[in-house]
């Protein structure tokens, strides 16, 4: 038996799909068989609602009168960077306050924007003759943006550690807080209902998946970092428009002793196109397992206390040694099932249809450590022999690094006697034995290809 993406969608235009959520497959596929499950079913969602720490949003201000070059943002007294263009800038989650510390960041600004709450907007820039404004202060809702598009570069964990304590002190971690001697275990991930977990294989999520996103719509735009699913820490890079999602799936979020971070939901819906992919999503909380990492010991490779599956972890009580000691999810699996219960009724309603991947999911993994090195000498920046004053470069020469040149062409209507020429293919060439040394084109070049001289030199 097998179906393709297009014959699902004309089903769900049709109204006559059959959708499940992921965690009512394993029954189906234990009563049916992966290929009565198949038969039966053509759509499982999933579903998972966690601290997603490497999620924030490109922002999108439009241009003051006068205009502003932005060179440093913040929103509420967060920082956003700002190092793109002019009136963009990116707010990164676990950015936190300059003035309440980690009390208050980036993900409360995300998630007070979404409430329609009116948040302040401070920008400065060192003025330059195109954008003269040098400071702005002003009040900016959601809806005055051109865009809020929510862009996170590491999210949905296939699966992810959970932690324990062995110290004889407290930790707050961004795994929450961790008892010592062991007292308890925290541990993320939604198990069955998990995404990446139910397509282990990215058999039909890759590049282009449309997805649940927030309580909107997004799209999977490829594996995220730290993607490592050689050992199942396979992540996804995901981005959709902030202003259709809703705060009813983007929470803000205050780790103490960590920071700030956002619970997003996301849900992906898996089309059943054969048994193969039928059996995947059958999966069962106790067919998925975890290591139980020490997070006493402050180094990137961390002991291993215990393996468990997640059937033993939402139990409630695991054993680490010789004890009994009770656990704790940092994933709601109240709202991952409502992620994937949602999804279903979009599809169900035929307002949501899938979407075939372009290309898929990477299968080599790119997870490895920071390489401490002692910094190489940094090399000169460009040097186009600047003089300060008229004075100073009265008879200058042209000094042409073909090397530097890219051919963008910003010389090519500067000089008067065109000096600077390009050839059937653009490609940008220079005659200095042309120059009359009018200095037009003095600091024109981006790339420090051109420089001026003094003759004396």
């Amino acid at each position: 038996m097998s179906r393709t993406v297009s014959e699902i969608n004309q089903k769900i235009l049709n109204r006559t799909v059959r959708v499940v959520t992921a965690d009512e497959m394993p029954a189906l596929v234990a009563a049916l068989g992966a290929e009565g499950a198949a038969e039966e079913v053509d759509v499982v969602t999933t579903g998972t609602f966690g601290a997603m720490c490497s999620s924030g949003v490109w922002l999108n201000f439009g241009h003051s009168d006068p205009p502003i070059k932005m060179t440093r943002v913040w929103l509420n007294d967060v920082e956003a960077y700002a190092g793109v263009a002019a009136v963009d800038a990116y707010l990164g989650v676990t950015q936190p306050s300059e003035t309440l510390g980690m009390e208050y960041g980036g993900a409360h600004v995300i998630e007070d924007l979404l409430l329609g709450k009116p948040v302040v907007l401070r920008a400065v820039s060192y003025g330059t003759d195109c954008y003269p404004l040098k400071e702005l202060v002003t009040e900016i809702t959601l809806a005055d943006l051109n865009q809020a598009i929510m862009s996170n570069p590491r999210n949905a964990y296939q699966r992810y550690n959970a932690a324990s304590n062995s110290s004889a002190r407290i930790l707050h971690t961004y795994m929450g807080k961790l008892l010592p001697g062991c007292g308890n275990v925290n541990f993320s991930g939604a198990g069955e209902l998990s995404p990446l977990i139910n397509d282990g294989d990215y058999a039909t999520i890759g590049i282009g998946t449309r997805i649940f996103l927030g309580g909107g719509v997004g799209y999977v735009i490829g594996s995220g970092t730290q993607h490592n699913p050689g050992v199942q820490f396979a992540t996804l890079m995901v981005q959709g428009d902030l202003k259709q999602m809703s705060a009813e799936f983007l929470k803000a979020a205050l780790f103490h002793g960590y920071g700030s971070s956002m619970y997003v939901g996301i849900g992906i819906p898996i089309p059943v196109l054969n048994a193969g992919i039928a059996k995947n999503t059958g999966i069962r909380d106790r067919d998925i397992e975890t290591d139980v990492m020490d997070y006493s010991v402050p180094s990137r490779i961390r002991p291993v206390l215990g393996r468990l599956n997640y059937e033993q972890l939402k139990s409630g009580m695991v054993r680490i040694g010789s004890r009994e000691v009770p656990t704790s999810p940092l994933v709601s699996y109240s709202k991952s099932r409502q992620v994937a219960l949602t999804l279903k009724q979009w599809i169900e309603q035929g307002s949501f249809t899938l979407s075939e991947p372009v290309a898929r999911i990477s299968t080599q993994g790119s997870f490895g450590p920071l390489t401490r090195k002692p910094p190489r000498p940094r090399p000169a920046p460009f040097c186009r022999c600047q003089p300060e004053t008229a004075a100073q470069h009265a008879t200058p020469y042209i000094v042409w690094d073909g090397q530097r040149c890219i051919s963008c062409g910003h010389c090519l209507g500067i000089c008067p006697v065109h000096v600077f020429r390009h050839d059937a293919g653009w490609r940008v060439a220079a005659e200095p034995e042309r120059c009359l040394e009018c200095g037009q084109c003095d600091r024109v070049c981006p790339r420090g290809a051109i420089a001026l001289r003094k003759n004396d030199q």
